[in-house]
């Protein structure tokens, strides 16, 4: 199973995903990180990451031309100039195309509120999504 996690800045919430995959499923899976700068694709690879690709053209191409069973990142990924704006829209619409099973984690955050997760953990959202993968695998 291959599976992707994205995410920008320093990938705090990516490289806790990654972690509790590794955890989990160790080398049963593969995983690669998908970060938008240096900073979040080392981090993630330090968490346990089979490889890393860094930028805006290098994850719109990995997402263009590989089939992967699932991404993973927090919400800013679905919008363009999320994550602080280092979500371009090119990014956003290569996950939105994808052809795969996504996990958005959501958090409440620019005024988007998602009813039913007001009170819902970043680690509970990690749990259940590594729960739903492993019935998947």
């Amino acid at each position: 199973m291959l599976i992707t996690v994205i995410d920008a800045q320093g990938a705090g919430i990516g490289s806790a995903v990654i972690t509790e995959l590794r955890k989990k499923f160790d080398r049963q899976i593969k995983i690669y990180a998908l970060g938008t700068n240096d900073a979040a694709c080392l981090n993630m690879k330090k968490a346990g990451a089979d490889g890393a690709v860094c930028s805006s053209e290098k994850i719109i191409r990995f997402l263009d031309t590989r089939s992967v069973d699932c991404l993973i990142g927090p919400m800013g990924i679905m919008s363009s100039g999320g994550i602080k704006g280092e979500i371009t829209s090119e990014i956003s619409r290569a996950v939105f195309a994808a052809d795969c099973r996504k996990y958005i984690i959501p958090l409440d955050m620019h005024g988007i509120f998602i009813p039913g997760t007001r009170s819902l953990k970043i680690k509970d959202s990690i749990a259940e999504i590594i729960s739903d993968i492993d019935k998947h695998l």
